[in-house]
């Protein structure tokens, strides 16, 4: 038996909170509370982003399948709709996906996993317009946000659910808003296969008696992670370009552990440590 897991990469942390000191510049991060560590998007989008994400695992579907059908298929009927403000129900935003995504922007993407396709992030009711906001039959308009791991672009785009069609499309490279479920999820399997993941495994199996071979055994959140120059290695350099995380894992009913030191490139799959 291990003196002390604080010999270990990652050390167990006692409390339900980590204070964070790094020169990094960490954005839009909150740390976890107790209650749930896997929740990291804010605001009314990150709400129905995450609703739509339970949704999606009830049915046995993956984070692509939600994507996919729009490749192959019309846009659905209508289904249940909401009103003004409303937030969007289930059948908008199943709607939503299916009408933002066309056979080019799936054929020309790539996410998380590598895969065809662009990684969502949120789905979420667009601002009315500036002409529009007071009134009562304002068309509904859904803004969703992709990342393409292509080439890592953000993408946003507006569609227009009564219309059934995109009314508008930005795209923004460095901006880096924080990292989806399905995203914190990769990362940790990549923390997991990566030799520097041997103090998570460690102090995991300290915790618990058992090994460490999949993210479904751990409660996950985490932050983006951009470079500072002269504060890492040089594989972090493309940091903030590049998507790049910090993940904040904790033990279910145990102890967080402290990887705090370990940043995760999506971008590069490849896992580097912080220059102490």
């Amino acid at each position: 038996m291990r003196e002390t897991v604080h010999r270990h990469l990652g050390k167990v942390v006692a409390g339900a909170a980590i204070a964070v000191a790094s020169t990094a510049v960490m954005v839009a991060i909150t740390l976890p509370g107790a209650a749930g560590a896997d929740e990291t998007d804010a605001g009314r989008a990150g709400s129905q982003s995450t609703q739509q994400a339970g949704q999606e695992a009830g049915q046995g579907q993956g984070q692509g399948a939600a994507v996919a059908p729009g490749v192959v298929e019309q846009a659905p009927a209508e289904g249940e709709k909401g009103k003004g403000s409303d937030p969007l129900t289930d059948d908008e935003i199943e709607r939503v996906e299916q009408i933002a995504v066309n056979r080019q922007l799936f054929n020309a993407s790539e996410n998380v996993e590598g895969e065809r396709g662009p990684q969502r992030l949120t789905v979420g009711l667009a601002e009315p317009e500036a002409d529009q906001a007071d009134t009562s039959d304002e068309p509904r308009r859904a803004d969703v946000t992709y990342y393409d791991y292509r080439d890592d672009t953000l993408v946003t785009k507006t569609v227009d659910l009564d219309a059934g069609k995109v009314v508008q499309t930005t795209e923004q490279r460095g901006v880096q808003p924080p990292p989806s479920r399905a995203e914190s999820i990769e990362a940790a399997s990549l923390l997991i296969a990566d030799p520097l993941g041997a103090g998570l495994k460690a102090d995991y199996k300290d915790a618990t008696g058992k090994e460490l071979t999949s993210p479904d055994q751990l409660k996950l959140s985490g932050g983006v992670y951009r470079s500072t120059p002269g504060a890492q290695p040089a594989a972090l350099d493309k940091c903030g370009e590049h998507r790049c995380v910090r993940l904040f894992p904790k033990v279910k009913n145990g102890p967080w552990i402290d990887t705090r030191s370990l940043v995760i490139d999506l971008s590069t799959r490849k896992v580097a440590e912080l220059d102490r």
